[in-house]
């Protein structure tokens, strides 16, 4: 699945690929740019468990009132990632308390400022002056040690938990979201990302392409370099230039 728009507003390229190994993507991505909203989801359960929540949180959004002010954007996607969470919640349920559950990501531009909420490991950066900054930060098991300044973004990639993750829609009885807002300056860039991306693209290598590729074409770019590193996992990116 790919699409982008350009418009006085915003440009964006979103583009999500099931890699080379995995049958079935259970990524899935959300462009409402009249909304000022974009959303990346990375499934987990197995079968079609993955599949089934990523969908539910990106069907949930979907939903939104398309007519939305700007300041409730923010409070209906938290509503509407709640909803998502019972719904995969009961799900699991019913087919033997199993575990399915999803990352999110989710970016709202509006004006000036930028919000972001996000469960899991799927990230936001943000490129401003030629200086890439990661946003949020991984609720995994490694990432929470990297967040406290107990080991580096280096020594996580050898960690034995390394795909461990803390946080995600769906999983534990009550969903925490974290919330991070700020402010928004033309030229800026967003990368949203599923980690079938940060996998195989460094800090380094995400800026470098960041800095380099068109938005036309900056979702392949990045794509590529998974593919390139053999694509174990399904890869969703979206770059939003303000």
């Amino acid at each position: 699945m790919t699409s982008s728009s350009t418009n006085t507003l915003k440009r964006y390229n979103a583009k999500t690929h099931v890699g080379l190994v995995r049958k079935v993507n259970e990524d899935a991505i959300l462009a409402l740019p009249q909304l000022g909203l974009w959303v990346v989801s990375d499934g987990m359960g197995g079968h079609d468990g993955g599949d089934f929540a990523s969908q539910t949180v990106i069907q949930a959004l979907t939903a939104l009132p398309h007519d939305l002010a700007p300041a409730d954007v923010m409070h209906a996607a938290r509503t509407a990632l709640h909803t998502a969470h019972h719904t995969i919640q009961q799900e699991a349920t019913r087919r033997g308390h199993v575990t399915i559950g999803a990352t999110v990501v989710l970016l709202v531009l509006s004006g000036e400022h930028f919000m972001c909420l996000w469960a899991g490991d799927s990230r936001l950066y943000r490129l401003r002056d030629a200086q890439l900054e990661m946003v949020s930060f991984d609720h995994s098991v490694v990432g929470e040690l990297v967040e406290a300044g107990q080991i580096t973004w280096a020594q996580a990639e050898d960690h034995p938990h390394g795909n461990q993750i803390t946080r995600a829609v769906g999983i534990h009885e009550t969903l925490l979201i974290d919330k991070r807002r700020g402010d928004v300056l033309p030229g800026d860039r967003f990368l949203l990302c599923s980690d079938g991306l940060t996998k195989y693209a460094d800090h380094s290598i995400l800026h470098s392409h960041l800095m380099q590729s068109p938005i036309e074409t900056v979702a392949d770019d990045l794509i590529q370099i998974a593919l390139d590193g053999g694509a174990a996992d399904n890869i969703s990116v979206i770059v939003i230039e303000t």
